[in-house]
């Protein structure tokens, strides 16, 4: 069997990679002719020069490709939306388009739980979508419901996965960061850590989004894709200081003071016109300071899943690359 994954050199994309090799698939990576490949060095994939907002630098990319798998996106909590209109709407739009064109039978759509907002608990696939999303989140929002219209309409089969926070190996954009100002001593929970969140190991990801990719039972289905824990930050810090061999900092910012410096200091950023992204957000402070929780109930109901990497060997596995990265 041939895939193709789009953002491949990226986070969740090269760890996808990796497991398809190890699994003997023919990996296509569709690639940017500016990204960096360094995560997939001494990968057996072929590497395909292209762009999803450019339709024909996508075609050759799918020749013989049975499934693809849509990882590529713009995942950021900082920018214009127009940005994220292109890259997550379009260019979604573009994607799918084109492997219809192309007789691709499976589309895997690598989601988000983002646009069901915070502030619950155990929320479903089935939970509204929250008011006032970032950009980031509307556009991976409308790409899914667009991409469920398309599926209306051609023969090519359509599942959404939708990840929690994602952690792990080749995480620059967490994971690593956040070990830094933990070592660093520039830490501080909110509300002491008590806010429910969903932590989804990066392998364990990758086991549900190959569970989905090969079960009829997953066409047309959306499903949450955590590690199916009850778990507050406090326990998730606790956790990877202990692996780290540090004190967990015992400073904690009360919700609404850390929201108003958040705020504060994104306004100033968008009045001042700087481009870097800010340090706080609103989005970051929500995701620390409010329930961020989801049920995996349809996985395990559909398929028996359960992950196979608990929380203690995914953080030190973690903290082992973290170490030699």
């Amino acid at each position: 069997m041939k895939v193709l994954i789009t953002g491949a050199n990226g986070f969740i994309g090269s760890n996808l990679c990796k497991r398809m090799i190890d699994q003997g698939i023919e990996v296509n990576a569709l690639v940017r002719k500016t990204s960096d490949l360094t995560f997939l060095q001494g990968l057996d994939v072929q590497l395909y020069y292209g762009d999803i907002n450019q339709p024909k630098t996508l075609t050759p990319a799918l020749e013989g490709v049975e499934k693809v798998f849509h990882v590529a996106g713009l995942a950021a909590d900082w920018g214009p939306y127009s940005l994220f209109e292109q890259v997550n709407f379009r260019g979604t739009q573009n994607m799918a388009n084109t492997a219809v064109k192309e007789g691709v039978k499976r589309f895997i759509y690598i989601s988000t739980v983002a646009f069901h907002g915070f502030g619950k608990q155990n929320m479903t696939e089935e939970s509204p979508v929250a008011k006032n999303l970032i950009p980031y989140a509307k556009t991976k929002y409308l790409a899914e419901q667009w991409l469920w219209e398309l599926s209306k309409t051609t023969d090519m089969e359509i599942t959404a996965v939708r990840p929690g926070n994602v952690f792990g190996i080749n995480d620059h954009t967490f994971i690593s960061k956040y070990i830094d100002a933990l070592l660093q001593g520039k830490f501080a929970e909110i509300n002491h850590g008590r806010s429910k969140t969903c932590p989804v190991y990066v392998e364990n990801l990758i086991d549900i989004i190959m569970l989905v990719s090969s079960e009829k039972k997953a066409v047309g289905e959306a499903y949450f894709a955590t590690d199916g824990l009850d778990i507050d930050w406090h326990k998730f810090n606790s956790t990877l200081a202990g692996h780290l061999g540090v004190k967990l900092p015992k400073t904690s910012i009360p919700y609404p003071f850390a929201m108003a410096i958040a705020k504060g200091y994104y306004g100033l950023h968008r009045l001042s016109g700087i481009k870097s992204e800010p340090f706080l957000t609103p989005y970051r402070i929500n995701n620390g300071g409010k329930d961020y929780h989801f049920s995996i109930q349809k996985l395990r109901s559909h398929f028996g899943y359960k992950p196979k990497i608990d929380l203690e060997e995914a953080i030190q596995r973690t903290v082992d690359w973290y170490r030699i990265r």
